[in-house]
């Protein structure tokens, strides 16, 4: 249902809603500036309001302006505070049983005792936003829905009352630092680096309220999500990459984890050294394996920490060799998993946590000039041979060579003398096979005589009954 375009129910609890805007914000309810944030999400089908409209002055004829069906909540005398609640949970379960084409909910209010309904709607595959402002909202609710919309950050500056002018402004209002997001864009990325889907802005936003459903690029001072992630490129927290038509965000060098190195003088005399000695260290290892009987997990475990220079170059040292020593050449590209599955088929021992992931390794390797790397339109990496390992990628079908091959056959060979036909002629047959090349032609004619000696021979027996039936009367 994620490809689908939303067509979006809304449900308001307005009493609830106008109170906490009030009270919190010190803000008049804007029904316009909430329709218009929801719009933003897909398409508006019905709006639904649940309050005592006796007592709302203008806002009921707010409300009716923007085509907003209005349910009047009838007051008991000893009071009815969950009236209104229970009316709005029956009418959204009656419309998801009954309009399967909606798929969207949105629940404007703050009251915790809809978090029943907000699961039940998830358990019909139905989308649920809520919409309130974040100091009276329960957080249950904040983070259990589909995407949770703070007042705060839709109603604009012109509808802020005199107070809020004076500087007695709520704290929720207040700008946050760009910082504070990076935990959750560092956690969003490596969700889709595991998905091994390309992290494009859509879906990086996607992910971030999959795992937080409060989070919000308003929050930080920014009116969208482009404007966002360009000002994490600003700080240097992210570095964001144009390809096609798409942006995609990866982390910036200074955000990655670092790897050990030596001195700054002695960085590439060390890391070659340091290939060196660990490709003398795994041949050693390999040669050693076979003679005692076991493999190298038993006498030393893997190590878990993150991938140093020897320990990728160790890696990229055995991808070398698997590759030089294929007598089959494998169907490029594949895909991480793919790769992955077939170094554990070429070496049961392998264990890629040794150079810390696959991705890794498959880095040291594209950088060693044994792989290259790209991503296809689904934005899914794919892994390519480089150098000698290409020549021999040919599609599967291509280039089988036979063991024994046959000689040509010459035409005339395959030709073979025609089974006679019946009432035609000995000698007419013999006459073909004795002339192959001539077979077609006389054949043809042959045909059309035998075909019409039937027809000869058929006007000659035909007269036999005509006398019989002619001497039955005497």
């Amino acid at each position: 249902m994620s490809d689908q375009k939303l067509k979006i129910a809304v449900f308001i609890d307005f009493d609830n809603v106008e109170i906490g805007v009030k009270t919190t914000l010190g803000l008049a309810f804007d029904i316009g500036a909430v329709l218009e944030a929801i719009k933003e999400r897909g398409e508006v089908i019905t709006k639904v309001a649940y309050g005592d409209w006796k007592r709302s002055g203008d806002y009921a004829r707010a409300l009716a302006n923007h085509a907003v069906r209005l349910v009047q909540r009838v007051m008991t005398p000893g009071g009815d505070k969950n009236g209104a609640d229970i009316n709005l949970a029956l009418d959204a379960l009656e419309m998801a049983f009954t309009h399967s084409h909606i798929n969207a909910f949105v629940i404007v209010g703050g009251d915790s005792d809809f978090i029943t309904l907000v699961e039940k709607l998830k358990q019909y595959d139905r989308k649920v936003f809520v919409v309130g402002g974040r100091a009276f909202t329960s957080q249950v609710m904040q983070k259990n829905c589909t995407e949770f919309i703070a007042y705060e950050n839709i109603v604009p500056d012109r509808h802020r009352s005199p107070k809020q002018e004076r500087g007695d402004r709520p704290r929720s209002i207040s700008t946050q630092s760009i910082e504070q997001a990076v935990p959750l864009v560092k956690r969003a990325l490596k969700v889709l680096a595991d998905r091994e889907v390309s992290p494009q802005l859509g879906l990086l936003k996607s992910t971030l309220l999959q795992l937080d459903s409060s989070f919000s690029e308003r929050d930080y001072g920014v009116s969208s999500f482009r404007d966002f992630a360009d000002k994490l490129a600003q700080q240097g927290l992210v570095a964001l990459k144009q390809q096609g038509r798409s942006t995609l965000v990866e982390l910036s060098d200074g955000s990655a984890p670092a790897e050990p190195a030596a001195a700054p003088e002695q960085v590439s005399s060390a890391r070659e050294a340091g290939r060196r000695a660990a490709r003398e260290l795994f041949a050693e290892a390999t040669e050693a394996a076979p003679a005692n009987g076991h493999d190298a997990h038993d006498d030393e475990a893997p190590p878990r920490d993150a991938p140093d220079a020897v320990s990728l170059g160790d890696g990229v040292a055995l991808v070398r060799r698997m590759l030089g020593e294929l007598t089959t050449q494998p169907r490029w590209p594949m895909y991480p998993r793919q790769f992955k599955q077939f170094l554990k088929t070429a070496q049961p021992d392998f264990d890629e946590r040794r150079y810390g992931s696959i991705a890794d390794l498959m880095r040291a390797c594209q950088k060693d000039g044994i792989l290259r790397l790209e991503r296809d339109r689904q934005g899914a990496l794919r892994v390519f041979a480089n150098g000698a390992t290409a020549r021999a990628t040919v599609p599967h079908g291509w280039g089988l060579v036979v063991s024994n091959p046959q000689p040509p056959v010459d035409a005339v060979e395959l030709v073979e003398p025609l089974p006679p036909v019946v009432g035609e002629p000995v000698a007419a047959t013999d006459a073909v096979i004795a002339a192959p090349e001539a077979s077609t032609p006389r054949r043809s004619g042959r045909g059309r005589k035998t075909a019409a000696a039937p027809e000869k021979g058929a006007e000659k027996k035909k007269p036999a009954p005509r006398k019989r039936k002619a001497a039955e009367p005497s």
